[in-house]
């Protein structure tokens, strides 16, 4: 007897739909999977066997050949057990045909029955949807995320001796209602902490962050041992403008895909912040596997991607870094598919100035030769620094700075009024409303510059000499130009004056490191 139950399987951020065929024919015993599955869903055997027993069905005494159509498409991951398991009920008569008629299933089985969660539950819910499911049954693990598509019935029950009894009417079934997740409000105390210790009235500092959350632009911090980079970075997504509803599901399926979906969090509110190790793999930090998932690059999408002690990252993995950087996306290439990740993210890497980290400071002594600095900054190619908007040289607090800081009267908010997200809000708003796509000015290309950077002559001169001068790439002037746009958003100005362009020209602090040191740049 041939039984079928539509399930689904992840390529990428997308599902792809699965039929799982089931048919029983008279031979020796035993199970044949078919159909390219992984490791597994070839185990799924035993799991579906002890469950189908432990939950007081009858196990298959008879040849079972199990098909994932279509044959041609790699499938992977337990998600299968569910709809094996009640594809072999109804192949056995133990449940009726036309029960899964229009079901569409997804679920790892414990050895008991009972229903576990599996990663990509959205994506399998927007399928289910967009193919016109009856309903989808999912554990109650993962009902919260699917119950996240709208006009679409979610099922779901603890065990698969619970799910058949509503199946077959003998109790009743167990929907969940759609949820949209309204984004809760967060107090304005919460918005932004202050910097703290060693940052805190560091108006520079503060001005680069501001301008990174306003414009989107990539910001570099050189500075030695505990100047505060790491602190400076953390506070970055506080100032991002909040997600909207779209984002936020894009988001969330990213995490749900690589199987970091929170239960108690359905939909993520908060712009993300990854923190990658410098020992990472390339395939952890763009993605990668047999099978495609997303690497921390992508599960920074829409937030903050922080790479400290960037020199210390090997060179090659962070050359994988241009095109995503670039275009937002990460590629991955595979003999059999292509798969695309999206990774718009903003990134923050800090690097000490050289291997012992004091070069430059006015009081510790460097131990470093020449050569060990040049080869330090050499980890990190010119085509990867070109990439990065701002580039800020940080300072070591002294102890009177450090002093008046913790005889300071406490306050919530921060001194510097660069870090105020209003004022950040409304630059986003200024560029939304003028550029084109309401793209940030990071985004902008070199015909939207020439039609609404709105830039005065002298500005123009001024950004001429600095080219010629410091020999800046194509690329490296053109960022300078939106680095001044986003300059003169945040002061409230229409037009990009030659304040601006000197302003954003010192954030260039990598141009001027004639030794490969940044000991080269006084601030």
């Amino acid at each position: 007897m041939l039984a079928r139950c539509l399930s689904a399987s992840l390529h990428g951020l997308e599902a792809k739909p699965v039929t799982v065929e089931v048919d029983l024919a008279p031979g020796l015993p035993g199970i044949q999977l078919v159909g390219l599955a992984d490791k597994a869903i070839q185990e799924s055997r035993e799991r579906v066997r002890s469950a189908l027993r432990n939950s007081g069905f009858r196990g298959p005494l008879v040849r079972v050949v199990i098909n994932l159509a279509p044959a041609d498409r790699r499938k992977e991951g337990p998600a299968f057990d569910l709809p094996i398991a009640l594809g072999l009920l109804v192949a056995s008569g133990q449940l009726d045909r036309p029960k899964l008629d229009g079901l569409w299933c997804a679920g790892e089985l414990g050895l008991d029955g009972s229903l576990h969660p599996c990663r990509g539950v959205i994506a399998f819910a927007d399928l289910a949807r967009q193919k016109g499911a009856r309903a989808l049954i999912v554990s109650p693990g993962n009902a919260p995320e699917a119950a996240l598509i709208p006009n679409l019935t979610i099922w779901t029950a603890n065990n698969l001796k619970e799910l058949v009894q509503q199946l077959k009417g003998e109790c009743p079934v167990v929907r969940v209602e759609h949820n949209p997740s309204p984004q809760p409000a967060i107090p304005a105390a919460m918005t932004l902490k202050p910097l703290g210790l060693g940052i805190e009235g560091i108006d520079r500092a503060a001005h680069a962050l501001a301008l990174a959350a306003a414009g989107g632009h990539h910001l570099l911090m050189v500075g030695p041992p505990g100047c505060g980079k790491t602190h400076l970075a953390r506070q970055l997504p506080l100032l991002l403008p909040p997600l909207t509803t779209s984002e936020s599901l894009t988001i969330t399926r990213i995490h749900s895909v690589a199987g970091e979906f929170d239960t108690s969090e359905p939909l993520l509110h908060q712009r993300p912040f990854r923190c990658a190790h410098h020992s990472c793999s390339g395939a952890a930090l763009l993605g990668g596997g047999h099978t495609p998932k997303p690497g921390e690059i992508s599960l920074a999408h829409g937030g903050v991607l922080f790479l400290d002690e960037l020199a210390e990252f090997p060179r090659r993995v962070l050359d994988l870094l241009r095109q995503p950087l670039e275009d937002g996306n990460v590629r991955l290439s595979r003999s059999r598919e292509t798969t695309v990740f999206p990774a718009a993210v903003t990134l923050v890497a800090a690097t000490n100035p050289c291997p012992c980290g004091w070069h430059g400071d006015s009081d510790q002594v460097c131990r470093c030769t020449s050569a060990q600095r040049q080869r330090y900054w050499q980890r990190l190619s010119g085509p990867l620094l070109d990439r990065i908007d701002l580039q800020l040289r940080l300072e070591r607090r002294s102890s009177r700075q450090m002093r008046s800081y913790l005889e300071a009267t406490p306050s919530p908010q921060t001194h510097s009024p660069w870090l105020e997200p209003s004022r950040v809000k409304a630059a986003r708003v200024r560029m939304r409303t003028r550029n084109p796509r309401g793209c940030s000015n990071r985004f902008l290309t070199t015909a939207d510059l020439r039609r609404y950077g709105q830039f005065k002559a002298d500005g123009l001169t001024l950004w001429e000499r600095v080219i010629e001068q410091r020999r800046l790439t194509t690329r490296s002037s053109l960022q300078l130009l939106r680095v001044a746009r986003t300059i003169a958003d945040l002061n409230g100005q229409e037009t990009v004056q030659a304040e601006a362009i000197a302003d954003a020209s010192g954030y260039r602090c990598t141009d001027l490191m004639g030794d490969h040191s940044a000991g080269a740049v006084s601030r």
